[in-house]
């Protein structure tokens, strides 16, 4: 009986050191676990950081983009216009020019029609 007794005994004691050791092995589960956890937040923190810093890059850039787009076309606009307005000059001269010469013409005509001496 005594035996029983001390194996009972014997039987706790083990008992008793498992159930440290598993309590220590679940702190030592519970610091490593949190320490993962620290360190996913830590990469998630890490990325919303670079994720935010694209998006204001980004930004910038398309700002920055879009108001080189503005002047360019602004620009384009510009030119396409003086050169329709030195067409239109060019055309008025050419008018003009036309406008003299059928000027001449119609002179040359009279005066082929109606000649000043009778023969």
């Amino acid at each position: 009986m005594q035996d029983i007794e001390e194996d009972q005994l014997s039987n706790g004691t083990v008992m008793e050191i498992t159930e440290k050791e598993q309590s220590e092995t679940n702190n030592v589960g519970s610091e490593e676990m949190e320490a993962n956890i620290s360190q996913i937040l830590e990469k998630i923190d890490r990325f919303t950081q670079l994720v935010s810093e694209l998006l204001e890059s980004g930004k910038t850039m398309f700002r920055e983009l879009s108001n080189e787009f503005e002047e360019r076309l602004f620009m384009i606009h510009k030119e396409q216009m003086e050169k329709w307005q030195e067409e239109i000059k060019e055309l008025r001269l050419i008018d003009a020019s036309n406008e003299d010469s059928n000027s001449l013409l119609n002179n040359a005509r009279y005066l082929l029609h109606n000649p000043l001496f009778d023969s």
